[in-house]
């Protein structure tokens, strides 16, 4: 079975695949034997845009990838209305989705559902389904570090005032019309259009 991950590193992508590529054309290496903070150095330095990461194990290749790095999990949500709208923030001059770290002993699930409340002021949240897991990879602390976010679609029927979470930078909260969803990702991020293409809103 063919597998492949997309992490972004400085809104480009690394992909972590199992199937062999014609290496003479592609920036392609082998996961083990990779030296992975020198591969995300390149990536920040603009040295690089694009690169295959390649282990044979399907199984193994994000567990291999999260043992090079730091790990930082966290939980978001894709909520709507009953007018069929989708819950939108906008932080640090761009169109986000709420999501967060999960604190101590919390679940994703809890986590999702928490975060969203607190960075929009949305109340009444139930979960739907489960989505995927968006990776990418960030530099604080002096450390190159991987999040992992588990996403949910939830349903609200809340229809009082959004209050944006100052305190985390959330300039806006903001129910955006399904039609209107492409032209706020043009100004959002890469793991989040990735999120809207595989959840079929823009098909």
């Amino acid at each position: 079975m063919v597998q492949k991950y997309t992490i972004f590193i400085n809104e480009k992508p690394l992909y972590l695949t199992n199937e062999i590529h014609d290496q003479g054309e592609l920036n392609f290496y082998f996961l083990e034997k990779t030296d992975i903070i020198g591969l995300i150095k390149k990536y920040f330095t603009n040295k690089i845009s694009e690169c295959y990461l390649f282990h044979p194990d399907e199984k193994q290749l994000i567990k291999l990838f999260k043992k090079k790095l730091d790990l930082e999990k966290a939980g978001g949500g894709i909520a709507s209305n009953p007018e069929g709208k989708i819950l939108f923030i906008h932080r640090n001059g761009k169109w986000d989705l709420p999501k967060g770290g999960l604190d101590k002993a919390e679940t994703y699930e809890a986590a999702a559902v928490r975060e969203v409340e607190e960075e929009t002021g949305v109340k009444n949240l139930i979960i739907t389904e489960k989505l995927q897991k968006t990776y990418h990879v960030f530099f604080r602390n002096d450390k190159y570090k991987l999040k992992v976010t588990q996403w949910y679609k939830m349903t609200t029927d809340y229809n009082e005032e959004l209050f944006p979470q100052l305190e985390e930078g959330i300039k806006k909260v903001k129910w955006v019309k399904p039609e209107k969803i492409k032209k706020k990702l043009e100004n959002s991020y890469e793991n989040i259009r990735l999120l809207f293409e595989s959840t079929l809103y823009l098909c």
